[in-house]
């Protein structure tokens, strides 16, 4: 689908999309859990409908009370805990958190899984995960180190180590699957653990699931044999997904988005702090964040604990006043698209100057962008960021494949409209 984003002065509020991480483990736990599990603001998007109809496959049985195609938070009911492996190859589609945290639960099963997903996902690596599982006794196989993948546990838990430093959904997928092994598991982190604000989600969710587990120094201990207890949970709001809008405010008028919790976890709320930085007009009432139009100054930011901003920050620094630097998260390279080239390909197309680096990019604010033409690759983010930098542009941005947004924002367009931005 080819779609234009015009930009203009942006003036609204916002509700927040649920935050699609939350969901995707919401869903797994619930399933797991023994009993009946009621997950309320649910993201229900392409990626976590991949998630759910694996956890359908292995058992759960799952009611969801509302529309299964919105963006909007839906209650979904899972009764869980009697798990089996499933019968047929499962193809999780673009969701990479989904094939991560599934290949450590296929784990648990004596039986030979496939497990495969679509052309994007299968250039990107699994080999640490897989390296982790094999120290364990599960037979692990792959197109080095690539999917599509077979797994045939059973997984009796024990002591594995893995390198922090290429993607914390690694170690988010050995810890959601320790509680149900036979034995207590050791999970030692070699080296820096990025996006480590996504591992203190993993295990803050795991807990609320009646999981034990202790943190120290770089090292997991987990019990086993013990299992997850059903639970009700509530899937908090996306700092992820509020960031284009409150960037969109930052850079074309004033857009207040509300339920924003502070007291969350995830990393990207620090998207509040970056726009306070850099010199937009920010206001916090409670949960509401108020962000309008200022004069926006270059920044250097360690991107390392915050990979999912960085096309949208990069977007913001594009008319900044000034030089500026993400730095300090060369994993971008292995998400959707490499996010580095395809961040800096984007904002080049439209007019700004960026450089890219081998953990980020250089970004020489320009005033203006002249709009244009941008190859998306088929990411999400890039999508997003692309329609809002229209904001900044003299003419209109166009991409093709503008439908990606759905994998984890799928009112965006809808959401923009609402602000005031043409779109067509």
């Amino acid at each position: 689908m080819r779609m234009a984003f015009y930009g203009g002065e942006l003036k609204g509020t916002l509700n927040t999309p649920p935050s699609k991480s939350y969901t995707h483990r919401a869903f797994f736990l619930a399933s797991m859990a023994k009993g009946r599990s009621t997950i309320f603001n649910a993201l229900l998007s392409e990626d976590t409908r991949a998630t759910l109809d694996i956890c359908g496959s292995m058992g759960a049985k799952i009611a969801i009370n509302g529309d299964y195609n919105t963006g909007d938070g839906q209650t979904v009911v899972i009764d869980g805990g009697d798990l089996h492996a499933p019968t047929k190859r499962i193809d999780t589609k673009n969701s990479g958190t989904t094939m991560r945290i599934f290949t450590g639960l296929a784990s648990i099963f004596d039986t030979e899984i496939e497990i495969t997903g679509d052309e994007s996902l299968q250039k990107r690596p699994m080999g640490p995960l897989l390296e982790a599982l094999e120290q364990v006794g599960v037979k692990c196989t792959s197109k080095n180190g690539l999917p599509p993948l077979t797994i045939k546990g059973p997984n009796n838990g024990g002591v594995l180590n893995i390198d922090g430093g290429m993607s914390s959904q690694y170690i988010t997928s050995l810890l959601m699957t320790a509680p149900m092994l036979r034995n207590d598991s050791t999970i030692k982190v070699r080296g820096k653990m990025v996006s480590e604000p996504y591992l203190d989600v993993t295990t803050s969710m795991m807990r609320k699931f009646g999981a034990h587990l202790k943190k120290n120094d770089g090292m997991f201990t987990i019990h086993g044999n013990s299992g997850y207890t059903a639970s009700d949970y509530r899937v908090p709001s996306d700092f992820s997904s509020a960031a284009f809008s409150l960037v969109a405010g930052a850079l074309g008028g004033e857009v207040s988005v509300l339920d924003l919790d502070f007291n969350d976890p995830q990393g990207d709320r620090r998207i509040v702090d970056i726009l306070k930085m850099c010199g937009a007009d920010v206001k916090i009432n409670g949960t509401t964040v108020t962000v309008s139009r200022g004069q926006i100054n270059a920044l250097d930011i360690d991107m390392s604990n915050i990979p999912d901003l960085f096309p949208i920050v990069a977007v913001l620094l594009s008319t900044a006043n000034g030089t500026s630097r993400l730095y300090g998260a060369p994993q971008l390279k292995l998400k959707e698209s490499n996010r580095i080239e395809s961040t800096v390909n984007m904002l080049n197309a439209i007019g700004a100057y960026a450089e890219a680096t081998d953990d980020g990019c250089i970004i020489q604010g320009k005033q203006r962008l002249v709009g244009g033409t941008v190859d998306n690759m088929n990411d999400h983010r890039i999508m997003m960021s692309a329609a809002v930098a229209s904001v900044r542009c003299d003419g209109p941005v166009i991409m093709d494949n503008a439908e990606c947004h759905v994998i984890s924002y799928p009112d965006f367009p809808k959401d923009m409209m609402k602000l005031g931005m043409r779109v067509e």
